[in-house]
C-alpha cells in the first residue's frame, strides 16, 4: 500500500505535486483540526484536507488532530463534523474510527459510525 502520512503544515501545491508523482495514493493521513485562518501556514481546515486528499488521489483520509482536545477556537467536534459534511459532495472514503477502534486498512467495507454525535 502507499501511505501518504501529512504533519503539521498548511494547504498548498506540493499535494499535486505528491499527486502526480505517486499516482495514487491508497491511505492519506492528514490532520484535519486545531485550524484557525491565523494559522493556515500549519494546519489545514477539512475543506483543505480534502482537497488535499484530492489532489494526493487519495483512496482513503484518516484525518487526526481531531476531536481529541481543543486548541483552536472551534468546538472539539467541528473537524469531524464538517468533513463528514463537504465529503457527501466529494465521496472519499473517510476513516473515523473512534479512539482505540481497530482499523483493518485492507478491507474497503469497514464501516465507521459518527460516534461524536454521541458525545457531548
Amino acid at each position: 500500500m502507499k501511505i501518504f502520512i501529512g504533519g503539521d503544515g498548511g494547504y498548498d501545491k506540493h499535494f499535486a505535486e505528491i499527486g502526480k508523482k505517486f499516482r495514487t495514493i491508497d491511505l492519506a493521513i492528514l490532520e484535519n483540526g486545531q485550524y484557525d485562518k491565523n494559522w493556515a501556514y500549519i494546519h489545514m481546515n477539512p475543506k483543505e484536507v480534502l482537497q488535499a486528499a484530492q489532489d494526493l488521489n487519495a483512496k482513503k483520509i484518516l484525518p487526526v488532530h481531531s476531536s481529541k482536545f481543543a486548541l483552536s477556537k472551534h468546538k472539539w467536534d467541528n473537524p469531524l463534523e464538517l468533513i463528514t459534511d463537504y465529503n457527501k459532495n466529494i465521496n472519499i472514503n473517510i476513516i473515523t474510527p473512534i479512539i482505540g477502534e481497530e482499523v483493518n486498512l485492507k478491507d474497503n467495507s469497514q464501516i465507521f459510525t459518527k460516534w461524536w454525535k454521541n458525545i457531548k
